[in-house]
């Protein structure tokens, strides 16, 4: 029998997956910066301390590099967690990102055994060291020292003593050495050194921009292409992932947009097509209850970012399904050229997506139910209790935005399942996670799917760490299953709270 404890370790941990997944501590259109950061740091703290292993399994899950880089931080400050998890998600993060953690574990004096093998093992797994010592040259640097390494030839040189040498071997290396007195080498190196070397020489933005056009990279050449589109910087849209993509089209103006609607339409099918691999076409009958309104804005620092992401699902479902419709709040059928504005009129919305009969009811909204405010909840209610209590329907929210006050992602209605989204790729995988809120499900299946999912991880990172995993898993349950005395007496007045939710399920 499941006890009053396993529900609230249920809503824990998914309350905290969902803000791994969402926040980025970054200020938000109903939360400030300070208060998305400080809400998050609660989250962690408060997570790590009663669940400690299923903290560091949700490495294994879709949370973003922000959250997944403070958790390999307060694992290897306790010396806790699994050094191959830690290692296989390093290997996926970015690496400025990976830099800047070992540069806050050495300001931390964070310097145990296994941190310095964690790093000498990231180190030895870049493809080139040489090409991060010119673009990472300090942060690089800080983690040699750091971790106690030696590194032999011209890479230590170039790092410690570069006025040792006349000239360097490697091309990367010594473009970066003619750069100080050779314009003509600054093309040779990564875009974001060549800059500054292009300021130093007062080299002209244009000449500067179609010379170092060649050495961009994707993410470069999307964040450059409007600014630098008259020297000739175009994105490659085929390759952009489906929320990048929509960032990018929802930037240009409208007028841009109608005229380049065949191409930017195209692009974002093939990338919801990618996304959906061999998934597509398989969901049945959906429909979407898509947010448009003001605040799907977001904030100065992640501009259209709510709306990014819900044109991008609208795309990804429409490859999904087998039979698709997408309802805006806003009334429009035309997903390129929405835009934040209005109220938020959710109930009405879904209302109408209910009255399409489908199988699978997907609202990618900020959960700001405003007009009228709670008429959403209801409407959700009463279809689950009087008018389909079998659920034949399968309704889910996905929720692109962190609300930091609540600290979770804002929900519409207790018996329908909130998952928070970053990326439109992971949408699938959020459905699936997204039944352990239902109720139907439990801490046993919960901390079972944990450990198939890092399982997998291992699988990728290396032959035979899948079977590895799978001995320790029954292990690790069973040590996910063992409960700090108190746990409800500790969560105070969010006990009561997950009780009524419960109940309404």
């Amino acid at each position: 029998m499941e006890t009053f404890a396993d529900l609230i370790e249920c809503e824990d941990v998914l309350l905290f997956v969902n803000a791994a997944i969402t926040s980025t501590g970054q200020r938000e259109f109903h939360s400030t910066q300070a208060e998305q950061r400080l809400s998050l740091r609660f989250l962690h703290s408060y997570i790590d301390g009663n669940y400690p292993e299923i903290y560091a399994a949700t490495l294994a899950l879709e949370i973003n590099d922000h959250n997944a880089a403070m958790i390999i931080r307060n694992l290897l400050v306790r010396h806790g967690g699994d050094g191959a998890l830690i290692a296989w998600r390093l290997s996926r993060m970015a690496p400025q990102r990976v830099y800047r953690l070992f540069q806050d574990l050495r300001r931390l004096g964070v310097n145990n055994r296994r941190t310095r093998a964690i790093i000498a093992g990231w180190l030895s797994g870049r493809s080139d060291l040489a090409f991060d010592a010119v673009k990472y040259r300090t942060a690089l640097k800080d983690a040699v020292r750091h971790a106690h390494l030696r590194l032999e030839g011209e890479l230590g040189d170039f790092l410690f003593a570069p006025r040792g040498r006349a000239r360097f071997d490697h091309p990367l290396l010594d473009a970066w050495r003619r750069a100080h007195y050779e314009k003509a080498a600054v093309y040779e190196l990564p875009y974001t050194v060549a800059e500054g070397f292009a300021a130093r020489h007062g080299i002209k933005r244009q000449i500067f921009m179609e010379r170092i056009a060649p050495r961009l990279t994707r993410l470069e050449r999307m964040r450059l292409a409007e600014s630098a589109r008259d020297q000739g910087v175009e994105p490659d849209l085929a390759a952009m992932p489906l929320v990048r993509l929509a960032s990018y089209a929802l930037s240009l103006p409208f007028q841009t947009r109608a005229r380049r609607r065949t191409e930017l339409t195209a692009a974002l099918r093939a990338a919801a097509a990618r996304a959906a691999g061999t998934r597509a076409g398989t969901w049945g009958r959906v429909t979407a209850v898509l947010d448009d309104s003001f605040s799907a804005f977001g904030s100065v620092t992640k501009r259209h970012r709510p709306l990014a992401v819900a044109v991008a699902c609208h795309h990804l479902l429409e490859a999904l399904a087998g039979d698709y419709r997408g309802l805006w709040l806003s009334g429009g059928d035309d997903p390129l050229m929405a835009r934040p504005t209005g109220p938020t009129p959710l109930g009405r919305r879904i209302v109408d997506g209910l009255e399409t009969a489908p199988e699978r009811l997907v609202i990618v909204s900020d959960g700001w139910d405003n007009a009228p405010p709670g008429l959403a909840a209801e409407v959700l209610r009463v279809w689950r209790a009087r008018l389909d209590p079998d659920r034949r329907v399968s309704i889910v929210h996905v929720n692109p935005v962190y609300d930091a006050g609540g600290f979770e992602v804002r929900r519409l209605a207790p018996g329908v399942p909130t998952a928070g989204i970053r990326d439109a790729e992971d949408l699938p995988a959020l459905v699936e996670l997204a039944q352990f809120a239902e109720g139907r499900t439990g801490p046993a299946e919960l901390r079972a799917y944990l450990a198939e999912r890092a399982a997998e991880r291992m699988a990728e990172r290396a032959p035979g760490a899948a079977e590895r995993m799978g001995e320790r898993a029954p292990g690790v349950a069973e040590r996910m299953g063992e409960r700090a005395p108190g746990v409800a007496e500790r969560m105070g007045e969010r006990a009561a709270g997950v009780a009524e939710r419960m109940a309404g399920r």
